[in-house]
């Protein structure tokens, strides 16, 4: 089964690629056209996000590069990091057109300490929608350890274990449809559309993915050798989480129509290595 799942979700993310940088909402043309252009993703990471210039970072599961580029933009010297060679096609693509300086490098998340070849980072970046991928959060977190210098600073956008346990497909009520807590097995699904609208559909469309508790999240960063500098969640979540139930802002980000106190959708957390 943990064989499968990189298999799988390999396979997945490789059809996804060409898609998602084709697709409007990751504005690939506006990476081109704009040489400030920050995706909607980083810009609503900014306030707590703050000044990254001059520091040197690494982006797990940076996928098509936009979010990666994004933070170059910004003044820091990155490195992207997935295990999808399709996907790092489109970002190295995008890189070479917009000029910027950033590596790109294919490892499975788990691997990423010898794959950078031991080198320590200012900052580990891991966007929203990364952690299900990943069967064991203890040992992401010990990845994020041995990234960082001392000092060192995590900084995760990720989607609510709560909002992960929620069943999308109920769109009249708010169902609690999937587990909250890390399992041995994986959750299976089967589907040939992706979270962004795109001119295509996926024919590799098996996908196995895991919930991680805040707690586990937590706890597993704390063992790592980490210290949690801040946790903020958020009502909102940059894609139609739940069909039916949402309104989109005009800055991107989908909230719950009612009752929007309810449900924690996303949630940044902020840690240093000690």
């Amino acid at each position: 089964m943990v064989d499968d799942y990189r298999v799988l979700n390999k396979a997945n993310w490789d059809e996804r690629a060409p898609l998602h940088a084709g697709a409007r909402d990751y504005a690939v043309d506006r990476f081109l056209s704009e040489p400030d252009f920050l995706s909607e993703v980083v810009r609503f990471d900014l306030p707590l996000l703050g000044d990254i210039r001059g520091l040197r970072g690494v982006h797990l599961q940076c996928h098509i590069g936009t979010d990666t580029i994004s933070l170059s933009r910004l003044g820091a010297t990155m490195t992207g990091l997935d295990f999808s060679p399709a996907s790092l096609a489109q970002a190295r693509s995008l890189a070479e057109k917009t000029g910027a300086a950033v590596d790109f490098v294919e490892s499975d998340v788990y691997d990423a300490v010898s794959a950078l070849s031991g080198a320590r980072f200012d900052l580990v970046f891991t966007g929203i929608g990364a952690l299900c991928w990943l069967p064991s959060v203890d040992r992401w977190a010990q990845t994020v350890a041995g990234l960082l210098r001392p000092g060192g600073r995590l900084f995760l956008r990720e989607g609510h274990p709560m909002l992960w346990a929620t069943d999308e497909n109920h769109t009249d009520r708010l169902v609690i449809g999937y587990p909250y807590f890390e399992t041995p097995e994986p959750m299976v699904f089967s589907d040939g559309g992706t979270y962004v609208a795109t001119d295509g559909v996926l024919t590799q469309t098996t996908t196995h993915e895991w919930n991680h508790g805040f707690g586990q999240i937590i706890t597993a960063l704390l063992d790592a050798g980490m210290t949690i500098t801040g946790l903020v969640e958020h009502d909102t979540v940059p894609w139609e989480a739940l069909p039916g139930l949402m309104t989109c802002e005009p800055n991107g980000e989908w909230r719950l129509t009612e009752h929007r106190e309810r449900l924690p959708l996303s949630y940044t957390l902020q840690a240093r290595k000690t």
